[in-house]
């Protein structure tokens, strides 16, 4: 219902009259307007800044409101189509307005450049040929920031993170963190230096220290790792992978059982997230990924892989997947992930497959099991927004598109041939449970056997033990 949409206004306060003035700030129909408060504190503003979004999100401009004479201009606008990726755009107004660091895709790939108080383009400053990510820190006196940034070692996964220097010239442009995996750092109190920690699924934790320049320093020994491959720590291996396009590559990992006997058999498990705004596949090291590598150990072959669609971090080709399609984008990717698992690994089952997942994972785990009935023979689904005409309008309208009614779970029930059960929490305070009614309803309509599990008091974030022991034994019963 239209005459639902929230709506914005912006009005100023007049202290010597003590009165409100209203200010015409619109420019979109059903606009969204958010106030931009990360000024730089050492210095005045005499300027208000927001930002206006259409409610297509195709389009972001940013605005100053002078007090004074109460005039709106816009200062810089970033037109994406068929989406803005809002997840990594940003603004920075720094040095009393007179710097504005604007994030944009206008190359195709994500790039910063640097725009006066007035709306003027000064320069590039970097990305265009990688994908710039989030500010990390800025100097303004140094006129210098740092920033992530994806996909910069073209040879290497463009999922990790490394982190760059530049002046807000575009000079000095380097990369601080070269050595290969995900990384993070942390500056020290001076911010003279920073450690760096590095790793990937497949690799343990490296340290270093740096100079701010990125200058090794030392490298610092690596932790103890003898406790854990003792203990009997199984290392996941990395895949790299096609799109069912057979040209966009996907990254993930797989999870094995332990040592594969020659010529045995392992079922296959699917742990995936289609976004469209995060995938949920591991960048760095851990002991365990969602509990998959647990579940591996049980005799499965778990797979973990970053669908088409499914992340911001890839370019605006690959995050807009979903637009109009909400409902079946990703699902292809995983039946042709599985099926080169198997070209490759021949202790692969391709006769016993199983999915699951929480959330979009529970929708996406529902629509596969629906769309390849054969190919998909036990999925437990969390959680799943299986109707996304009744999920929150931040996403339906962001990633399908405002208007069209999103094709929905439910028109495929009478598909349904393998086990499948469904589980939600019955507080959910995100994907309403009305989602999993409706699946459950639309089964019983098609004469459909499912399972169901209701958790007392849970919210959207269910996880735990016993969590965990139902989808085991689930797999453990029927794959």
């Amino acid at each position: 219902n239209d005459s639902l949409v929230t709506r914005y206004g912006m009005y100023l306060l007049d202290a010597n009259k003590q009165e409100l003035v209203k200010v015409d700030i619109d420019r979109f129909k059903d606009q969204e307007v958010k106030l931009l408060l990360n000024y730089h504190k050492a210095h005045e503003y005499d300027k208000i800044y927001f930002t206006r979004k259409s409610r297509g999100n195709d389009t972001i401009q940013l605005c100053d409101l002078d007090p004074a004479t109460r005039q709106v201009r816009v200062l810089a606008e970033e037109i994406g189509k068929p989406i803005v990726n809002e997840l990594l755009h940003s603004v920075h107004i720094l040095n009393g307005g007179n710097d504005i660091i604007w994030w944009s895709e206008r190359e195709g790939l994500a790039a910063y450049y640097l725009y006066n108080k007035d709306g003027e383009l000064q320069n590039k400053i970097a990305g265009g040929d990688f994908v710039a990510g989030t500010v990390f820190n800025i100097d303004t006196l140094g006129r210098s920031f740092v920033f992530e940034g994806y996909g910069y070692y073209k040879e290497r996964n463009p999922y990790e993170k490394y982190y760059f220097s530049v002046g807000f010239n575009g000079r000095k442009f380097k990369c601080l963190t070269p050595s290969q995996g995900n990384h993070a750092i942390e500056y020290s109190k001076s911010k003279e230096y920073f450690t760096d920690t590095y790793s990937s699924p497949d690799k343990f934790p490296q340290k270093e220290i740096r100079s701010v320049k990125g200058k090794l320093v030392r490298k610092l020994p690596a932790a103890d790792t003898m406790a854990l491959l003792d203990y009997g720590w199984i290392k996941p291996v990395a895949l790299e992978l096609l799109s069912s396009d057979n040209k966009t590559k996907l990254y993930g990992v797989m999870y094995l059982p332990g040592k594969i006997d020659p010529g045995a058999k392992y079922p296959v498990i699917c742990n995936m997230y289609p976004g469209p705004q995060t995938d949920l596949v591991p960048r760095s090291f851990a002991t365990d990924d969602n509990d998959n590598a647990a579940l591996a150990r049980m005799g499965f072959v778990v797979v973990n892989v970053g669908l088409i669609g499914s992340s911001p971090l890839r370019g605006p080709q690959f995050y807009s997947a979903s637009q109009g399609n909400l409902r079946d984008y990703a699902v292809d990717d995983v039946k042709y992930v599985v099926e080169q698992v198997a070209q490759r690994y021949s202790f692969a089952d391709t006769s016993r497959v199983g999915i699951y997942g929480h959330s979009g994972g529970g929708f996406l785990t529902v629509t596969a099991m629906l769309k390849y009935p054969r190919f998909f023979k036990v999925g437990v689904s969390v959680s799943g927004n299986h109707d996304n005409n009744i999920y929150a309008k931040f996403w339906g309208e962001t990633y399908n598109g405002v208007g069209p009614k999103i094709k929905t779970n439910m028109e495929l029930a009478k598909n349904l041939q393998g086990k499948l059960l469904l589980m939600t929490g019955d507080v959910d305070d995100n994907v309403h449970p009305a989602n999993t009614y409706r699946m459950v309803d639309a089964f019983i309509k098609a004469d459909k056997r499912i399972d169901m599990f209701v958790i007392p008091g849970a919210d959207h974030n269910m996880y735990g033990n016993y969590y965990n022991k139902l989808i085991h034994h689930y797999f453990i019963n029927n794959l």
